[in-house]
């Protein structure tokens, strides 16, 4: 004779209802969202000239298949090896420490990590990414 046994299909049910709701609540928090940030346009109508440009654009352009590709802040041709002491000159007085990073359609991903990592370093915060085609307000 056997002894009574319990029926664990209505836990298993509470089990996999508890283990969704624990996934919803991790995917709400705002610690694990990412965040993008996306160019706003300027809010003056007019545009000083003595004003330094709010947006900076980095551009990362192809060359060839066997060199680096060049880099430019605002259209201005920047080297490799200027470019986190360029980007903290520009940051270093900013309150806005937003970034946006152009690369060529040819350009290899790791050349655009490279600029993130670098302009991160140099004290931007936030850095979004631009495709080919979007322009953003003062570029």
């Amino acid at each position: 004779m056997r002894g009574p046994q319990i029926n664990v299909t209505p836990l298993i049910d509470v089990l996999l209802t508890l283990i969704v709701m624990f996934m919803l609540v991790v995917a709400m928090d705002k610690e694990y969202q990412e965040k993008a940030q996306i160019p706003q346009p300027d809010q003056k109508n007019d545009a000083s000239a003595r004003e330094p440009e709010r947006t900076i654009v980095i551009q990362i352009l192809w060359t060839s298949k066997d060199a680096p590709p060049t880099v430019t802040i605002n259209h201005e041709d920047v080297r490799w090896q200027d470019l986190e002491t360029r980007l903290a000159q520009i940051y270093l007085k900013r309150v806005e420490k937003v970034a946006f990073v152009r690369g060529d359609a040819d350009v290899d991903f790791q050349y655009v990590a490279d600029v993130i990592d670098l302009a991160h370093h140099a004290g931007v915060q936030r850095v979004g990414l631009l495709t080919q085609g979007r322009m953003v307000e003062g570029e």
